[in-house]
């Protein structure tokens, strides 16, 4: 099993990055993709989430109408863009899975606690 989060990097203030997180090694159309992300000195919080279908989305308020979360299940990969990036999106991005039994559909917001399989992160540096 394996998640692969890809696509950090430095960029100034108010530019864009495009992260991937592609999954192998179990079946990905029944999970759920969450990105969660910890600044230095701060608690990782969960920053999107889309379900298993696609039809469900989570965004943290503070990320709202910034970044996108998308999914691609024949290439076993999700994408989060990120738009009008803010110095305090600095941070080590993670990706994470959650078997999907329906329970988003209830509550979309992603718990790290609950997620089944994570992946290494990748660091998004936004300079001002």
């Amino acid at each position: 099993v394996q998640l692969q989060a890809s696509g950090g990097g430095v960029v100034q203030a108010g530019g864009s990055l495009r992260l991937s997180c592609t999954a192998s090694g179990f079946l990905f159309d029944v999970y759920a993709i969450a990105w969660f992300r910890q600044a230095p000195g701060k608690e990782r919080e969960a920053v999107s989430l889309i379900d298993k279908s696609g039809a469900i989305t989570y965004y943290a308020d503070s990320v709202k109408g910034r970044f996108t979360i998308s999914r691609d299940n024949a290439k076993n990969t999700v994408y989060l863009q990120l738009n009008s990036l803010k110095t305090e999106d600095t941070a080590v991005y993670y990706c994470a899975a959650d078997l999907d039994a329906g329970s988003y559909s209830r509550n979309p917001i992603p718990k790290s606690g609950g997620m089944d399989y994570w992946g290494k992160g990748t660091l998004v540096t936004v300079s001002s």
